[in-house]
């Protein structure tokens, strides 16, 4: 480059034939074996966009790389399948299932009913790995988030309101909500001790309570308990 600086070369230098450009690229495809429509550097540009946005690259990102004038021109030049849609779909919700906050306990999914009274709603949630939980929360919550059948939300759940049952039984108690799981790990303290309950792949469940309980249900990394909560401790957010 330093050379052909110094030669001064008039702009027009490095000027190329777009047909030119384009005949290379059908001869690419030819030997490749696939469609000439297929090998354009219009669809060789959409396929990389679309492996961008499926990897989860934000669109301000694919908007740079791409060239594109505003991230919407990004967004409207890539179409997905069905297929592709529901892979990014659920990658993004697991990564929101795993994303920590300090309620600690977070879930992830999809209203699947929703009972409303004269004061208060009853939302069914069921998360991605497939937990189902209950959440009371009042009617007027219920109508201003909009909460419906197919809405995705996050629902939360603090620590000190989990609950813990040794044993493989689940326990006979008021908690619309139980989980079974095997215990992963005890952060033990003098008062309290927090106790983090595997319940799926990707999901954990903690719980804080007094050590003397703990002792008392004899309660060890490994043991199989249920984590139990109530209703109206869940709490539900939109995105």
């Amino acid at each position: 480059m330093d050379l052909l600086r110094s030669q001064n070369f008039p702009g027009e230098t490095f000027k190329i034939d777009p047909a030119h450009v384009r005949r290379k690229f059908y001869d690419c495809a030819d030997l490749a074996g696939i469609p000439r429509e297929l090998g354009t550097p219009e669809a060789i540009r959409k396929s990389r966009a679309v492996e961008l946005m499926q990897s989860n690259v934000p669109l301000p990102v694919v908007q740079r790389i791409m060239g594109h004038s505003t991230p919407s021109l990004a967004a409207s030049y890539v179409k997905f399948s069905e297929e592709e849609i529901r892979r990014v779909e659920r990658f993004h919700l697991e990564r929101e299932t795993k994303r920590k906050t300090s309620a600690r306990n977070r879930f992830y999914g999809k209203i699947e009913k929703v009972h409303v009274g004269d004061v208060q709603a009853s939302i069914e949630l069921v998360s991605v790995e497939g937990h189902r939980i209950i959440s009371v929360i009042t009617k007027h919550s219920q109508k201003q988030l909009g909460l419906k059948p197919g809405s995705l939300i996050g629902a939360e759940v603090k620590a000190p309101w989990v609950l813990l049952y040794k044993g493989t039984e689940a326990p006979n108690c008021t908690a619309e909500n139980k989980i079974i799981g095997l215990v992963l790990r005890i952060s033990r303290g003098k008062i309290n001790s927090e106790v983090v309950v595997q319940i799926s792949e990707h999901t954990e469940l903690c719980s804080i309570l007094t050590e003397k309980s703990r002792t008392d249900l004899k309660i060890m990394e490994g043991d199989t308990v249920w984590a139990v909560f109530n209703a109206f401790s869940v709490v539900i957010n939109v995105d």
